[in-house]
C-alpha cells in the first residue's frame, strides 16, 4: 500500500509533534482531537516551531506554507476514514487506547495501518481488540518529535512484516531513524529511562539535594542535556506515573515501584510544564 495521507490521534505535545514532521515530509495529515481549542493550540504550536526553523535557516517560508497547507484539524474521529497510516497518540491509559483502537478499527479501510505512540504498552494487547491485529503496529516518538531523531517501530505478536517495513520506511522518510525493538513494557527508551527519572524523584524525596543540585549532577556528571525531574516535567508526571506502574505491575519486581513523591506529585495535580508546576515552576 502507497502511504499517501496519515491522520494522528491526540493534538497533545507528541501528537503536534508528529503531524510537525509527517507534514515537513510531504504528506497530508489529518489531526484530530475532540478538543476544538486543543487543535488550535497544536496548530500555533507547530507554526511557532516552524518559524523557528526559518529563523535558523533550517526552512524557507514557501515550506513552511507548504507543511501548514499540508495539515488539516478535526474534532470527529470520522475523518480518520481515508487515512492510510494513523498514529494514536492519546493519553498513556491502555483502556483510552484501546476505545480508540476499537473506533478505528470500524471506521478507517481495511489496509489502514494502525500505529500507537504508547511509550510502555503492549503492542500485543491493542492489536488484539481490533480485527486486524496484523496491522497494527508501534511507533515510539520521543519528546520533543521535531528534534529527537529516535523512532521505535515496535511489533506485537500478531504485526506482519510487511507493516512493520513500511512503518520502519515513513520513519526513515520524515527524517527519523527507525530502530527494531521487541514488545515487551517500556520498550528499550523506557525501560532504561523511566526508572533512572523514578531514583532521581527518591533522591529528592529523600532529602539527599534539591531538585537544581540532582538536575546538575546528571547534566555536568553524566553530560546529560537536561537533568531527570527538569525531564521529567517536560514529560509530564502523569505519563512519568503510568509508565512506571505499567512496568510494576508487568514484572512485578519492586525496583520499578514508583516514588511516593511521584504518586503525590500527581494526585495534587502538578503534572510538570504543561500545568505551569512540576518539580520546578513554569
Amino acid at each position: 500500500m502507497n502511504i499517501q495521507q496519515i491522520g494522528v490521534v491526540g493534538a497533545g505535545q507528541m501528537g503536534a509533534g508528529i503531524a510537525q514532521v509527517c507534514a515537513q515530509a510531504g504528506y497530508q495529515v489529518i489531526m484530530f482531537d475532540l478538543n476544538g481549542e486543543a487543535l488550535e493550540k497544536a496548530l500555533s504550536g507547530i507554526a511557532t516551531s516552524l518559524q523557528r526553523l526559518i529563523k535558523k535557516e533550517k526552512l524557507t517560508i514557501d515550506e513552511m506554507q507548504g507543511c501548514l497547507a499540508n495539515i488539516s484539524a478535526s474534532t470527529e474521529l470520522s475523518s480518520m476514514a481515508q487515512a492510510d497510516l494513523v498514529i494514536e497518540a492519546a493519553s498513556e491509559q491502555e483502556s483510552i487506547k484501546q476505545s480508540i483502537f476499537r473506533q478505528l478499527d470500524d471506521i478507517c479501510h481495511p489496509d489502514a495501518i494502525l500505529a500507537t505512540n504508547t511509550s510502555s504498552i503492549s503492542i500485543t494487547r491493542l492489536a488484539a481488540v481490533t480485527k486486524r491485529p496484523s496491522n497494527v503496529v508501534g511507533m515510539h516518538f520521543m519528546n520533543p518529535v521535531s528534534v529527537m531523531a529516535l523512532v521505535e517501530v515496535i511489533r506485537g505478536l500478531q504485526t506482519q512484516d510487511a507493516v512493520f517495513d513500511q512503518v520502519t520506511q515513513v520513519a526513515k522518510e520524515i527524517g527519523k531513524t527507525p530502530v527494531d525493538v521487541k514488545d515487551s513494557p517500556g520498550f528499550v527508551a523506557n525501560r532504561i529511562l523511566l526508572p533512572m527519572i523514578n531514583e532521581g524523584i527518591f533522591c529528592l524525596h529523600e532529602g539527599l539535594a534539591k531538585a537544581e543540585d540532582i538536575d546538575e549532577v546528571m547534566k555536568l556528571g553524566m553530560s546529560h542535556p537536561m537533568g531527570p525531574l527538569a525531564l521529567a516535567d517536560l514529560i509530564g508526571l502523569d505519563t512519568c506515573l503510568s509508565i512506571m506502574q505499567v512496568l510494576y505491575t508487568s514484572f512485578n519486581d519492586s525496583k520499578y515501584r514508583p516514588c511516593p513523591l511521584l504518586v503525590q506529585m500527581v494526585d495534587a495535580g502538578y503534572l510538570g510544564r504543561k500545568t505551569g508546576r512540576g518539580f520546578y515552576t513554569y
